[in-house]
């Protein structure tokens, strides 16, 4: 990319402190990591949660560095314009946004935030963007979708950095998108990474436990979140127009505290009375999901390939985002629902023809795996309503390291009481003892009843606990492996190993019905591994 002139980029830092940069300084590139920095790139420096940035200032400005921002004091032996700013992950966001000529000015920015169901919610969006012909653009934890590229995102389920964002989003105003649907996490709200992305449309799934271990409190993980909607109010108007619609599941228990923060335009779901999108008569099925949807006096009927009520929901967040956000006739939303192709690692089955059914799911949270489990009872009735054999559910999870550590016990209490074997494993222990963490969730599932070695098992081992799971599978059981979906790595210590749920699972079915298939994923933990 052409450098830009640094006068493109003043206007958003203090008057004062630029008085003595020249106007016409060519600055390539911006960034908060010193080991990416290059010839003419401004270096932005912040206390992170592992390390703090200032302490790298000198090494930026040795590899070319040619302006520092940061909120320290400037130390006199650094030869190159120092800013000094009260929030540097703010002004990071900022000046990206300024470098890239402020993409979201040109483009229909629409949000989607929530514990649970972000990324399928914006995948659904996006589905029915394309159905109307609609030139769309995605972001996502997943990844980023620029017309025909798919463009990875990065190894674990996060928002991309500000500069990132702002660089995927001028890529779709060069590819002559109109509309962007980007998943933003609390992380990214938290640390300022989707400022400057001017919302016009912001949806929630649901806010439910998860991330306090740095949130802290429940009240500001909520907060976090509510940034996008409160942000919504700064969006100017876009060719004449301003939408600036919050849309809420009325359903959940975040509903009443986010409704009290906006106070205006709200659009809300949900399966309750007095929503504007309100689902009804809601039939699951052994391929997917079934629902009315009562708009404005009408009934719509629906047929979507996805599972579990919960995806309903995330169903009525969309549709209520493209009707009455962007004003889309119902017609191209049901069409878009209907050849909704699902999501890797989002209930995703895995079928080489055994005789019982095996899924990997995303579900890292209390609440996600209680939904999945839900999901699995539900899938097992209709199974048994259409004649088919049924069985056990067993159920394949851990819980990560260095995170939200009650939510250990949460998760093993729900499968205790909703699956019939839980099979407790690794999932990013990190720099934490596995064991300990296998012990801790074994004793919660055991305080609900579990019996160890009876219906409740801890192998530390990823791949030695899918084939378990695959092996104590039988004619007419549901077999899920949920916590990592369609990540592709796993984190021991401090190191990322390549790892996907998916071709372990289809790796452990192969092996089991004696077929060709991938080779099983290894890691630290598995006998014979070699790093």
């Amino acid at each position: 990319m052409k450098p830009i002139p640094f006068s493109k980029l003043a206007q958003e830092l203090p008057a004062d402190q630029c008085e003595n940069i020249p106007s016409d300084l060519g600055v390539s590139g911006i960034t908060d990591d010193s080991r990416r920095v290059e010839a003419g790139m401004i270096f932005v420096a912040y206390a992170g949660e592992a390390s703090d940035g200032h302490r790298y200032i000198t090494s930026a400005i040795e590899k070319g560095a040619i302006l520092v921002i940061g909120e320290q004091e400037r130390d006199p032996s650094w030869k190159v314009p120092y800013i000094q700013v009260s929030n540097s992950r703010q002004m990071l966001a900022k000046v990206a946004a300024a470098f890239y000529g402020y993409p979201a000015k040109h483009l229909t920015m629409i949000g989607v935030t929530g514990t649970d169901g972000k990324t399928t919610t914006s995948n659904l969006i996006y589905a029915i963007l394309k159905e109307a012909g609609i030139k769309a653009g995605l972001i996502s934890t997943v990844n980023a979708v620029v017309g025909n590229d798919v463009l990875d995102t990065g190894f674990h389920v996060t928002t991309p950095d500000a500069p990132a964002v702002q660089y995927y989003l001028s890529r779709m105003v060069q590819a002559g998108l109109t509309h962007v649907v980007l998943e933003t996490t609390s992380h990214g709200w938290a640390q300022y990474r989707v400022d400057s992305c001017e919302f016009d449309i912001g949806v929630v799934t649901n806010i439910t436990h998860e991330h306090l271990d740095y949130h802290k409190t429940y009240d500001n993980y909520l907060a976090a979140k509510a940034r996008l909607f409160l942000s919504l109010a700064e969006t100017l108007p876009k060719n004449g127009k301003k939408i600036g619609l919050s849309v809420f599941n009325k359903d959940d228990g975040s509903y009443n505290k986010l409704n009290a923060l906006v106070q205006q335009n709200v659009a809300t779901y949900g399966f309750s009375d007095g929503v504007e999108t309100r689902a009804k008569d809601y039939q699951p099925t052994s391929n997917g999901i079934q629902f009315t949807v009562s708009f404005k006096g009408n009934d719509h009927f629906f047929k979507v390939p996805l599972y579990g009520e919960y995806n309903v929901s995330n169903c009525l967040a969309a549709i209520t985002a493209a009707v009455v956000g962007l004003g889309l006739p119902m017609e191209i939303v049901q069409a878009g629902l209907a050849s909704f192709a699902g999501i890797p690692g989002r209930m995703q089955r895995i079928d080489l023809g055994q005789d019982f059914r095996a899924f990997v799911d995303f579900a890292h949270t209390p609440n996600a795996l209680l939904v999945t489990l839900k999901t699995a009872k539900q899938i097992r009735e209709n199974m048994k309503r259409e004649g088919m054999k049924t069985g056990r559910i067993i159920a394949v999870f851990g819980s990560a390291g260095l995170r939200d550590r009650e939510k250990r016990r949460l998760m093993a209490e729900v499968s205790a009481e909703w699956a019939d074997v839980t099979i407790i494993t690794a999932e990013d222990p990190r720099t934490e003892s596995l064991d300990g963490i296998l012990a801790e969730m074994a004793k919660s599932a055991e305080s609900k009843g579990a019996i160890l070695g009876k219906n409740l098992f801890t192998q530390g081992d990823r791949p030695s606990a899918i084939r378990m799971g695959v092996k104590m599978a039988q004619n007419g059981d549901i077999l899920l492996c949920c916590g990592k979906g369609h990540e592709q790595s796993m984190c021991f210590g401090t190191t990322e190993y390549a790892w996907d749920d998916a071709i372990a699972l289809h790796s452990a079915l192969a092996e089991h019905l004696h077929l060709d298939g991938p080779s099983m994923p290894l890691l630290p933990t598995t006998p014979g591994f070699i790093g």
